[in-house]
């Protein structure tokens, strides 16, 4: 009796079960040596074009939804009528997968206590002098000198230079943060010029340059500035395919305000289940306006328990990485320090 998964079998079998056992043995070891060998069956792939049937190994993607190639741009734009439609399709699905993803933290970590960066301004101040954002408790707490003294602490705890004691002075500095291409110094810039500040000519044809200068250079929440105006039509005409695109930019970066922009607009235009998705990747970088919204969401019927849930957890998790007796101490010492 032949057993099962065995290469033996009984005399008239045994001519075609040893052909399938020298098979199976070839495949095993090939699969070994592809393995051992790091050989991939792509490598060896020749791709086609997907207009003119051409086969070649230096195709070019279509840059918008990577699923066909083509061997020059004229390929591509004879074959975009048949193509359009899936691409189109496919090119929106990569994107929620960019837009819907966890996002980075908006900020680097307090560079003195090490501590996870609230995401409320209230809860961090930029230090013109080098640059550096400082959380509220390092800049609230007290110095002391070497013997315990309580010294005076009118210096940037980060670099100790002494704190400006006007406000030329401190444009001044800022203006030296702008030439070395500090991204927050640029993009505070940007503001003083779209509301005629600090001497500055109201331009907002300039303001949305040095956004867009400071958004590239990094600073997510000059891209929120953008989206914002041209969602209200400040400075600018209203256009929202303009607004969504530049809000898209800064919450994929990490702002928080952003999304919860993103969120609101999904949910007045009746997409309500985008809108969750933004409100609960808010969450996990805080401010508890973004659990209400689940709430009401929740109370409506257009989202689950569950997602107020897990909301709850992400913002909970948030607090527990921002808070400290030095930020906590700051807030109850001034409102300004308020950080979540």
């Amino acid at each position: 009796m032949s057993t099962s998964g065995s290469c033996k079998g009984s005399v008239s079998e045994s001519k075609s079960n040893d052909d399938v056992c020298d098979v199976n043995n070839f495949m095993q070891k090939m699969s070994l040596v592809d393995k051992d060998n790091d050989v991939s069956v792509k490598d060896n792939t020749v791709s086609v074009c997907s207009n003119c049937g051409k086969e070649g190994n230096n195709l070019k993607a279509c840059t918008a939804c990577k699923l066909v190639k083509y061997c020059n741009r004229e390929c591509q734009i004879a074959h975009r009528p048949q193509h359009k439609k899936e691409c189109k399709k496919r090119a929106a699905e990569l994107h929620d997968i960019d837009l819907f993803k966890e996002p980075p933290s908006q900020y680097d970590d307090c560079p003195i206590c090490f501590i996870r960066m609230p995401t409320m301004q209230t809860g961090y101040r930029y230090q013109s002098c080098c640059g550096k954002l400082i959380c509220s408790g390092c800049i609230y707490a007290p110095l002391f000198d070497n013997l315990g003294n309580k010294i005076d602490n009118e210096k940037c705890p980060f670099c100790r230079t002494p704190t400006p004691t006007s406000d030329e002075e401190s444009l001044k500095r800022e203006r030296t943060r702008v030439e070395a291409g500090d991204f927050i110094a640029i993009g505070k810039l940007g503001s003083y010029y779209a509301d005629g500040l600090y001497g500055y000519p109201q331009d907002y044809t300039k303001a949305l340059e040095l956004w867009r200068r400071s958004g590239e250079l990094g600073y997510s929440a000059a891209y929120c500035k953008i989206g914002y105006s041209y969602d209200l039509g400040i400075g600018v005409e209203v256009d929202k395919k303009k607004a969504k695109h530049y809000y898209e930019l800064a919450a994929m970066e990490g702002d928080v305000q952003a999304r919860y922009n993103l969120g609101n607009n999904e949910g007045k235009a009746g997409n309500t289940d985008r809108a969750l998705k933004h409100f609960m990747i808010a969450a996990s970088g805080g401010a508890d306006k973004f659990l209400k919204k689940i709430k009401q969401l929740y109370i409506i019927g257009h989202a689950t328990k569950d997602d107020y849930t897990k909301t709850l957890h992400l913002y909970q998790t948030y607090l527990g990485e921002i808070k400290s007796k030095q930020r906590d101490e700051a807030a109850a010492f001034n409102e300004r320090y308020r950080y979540y």
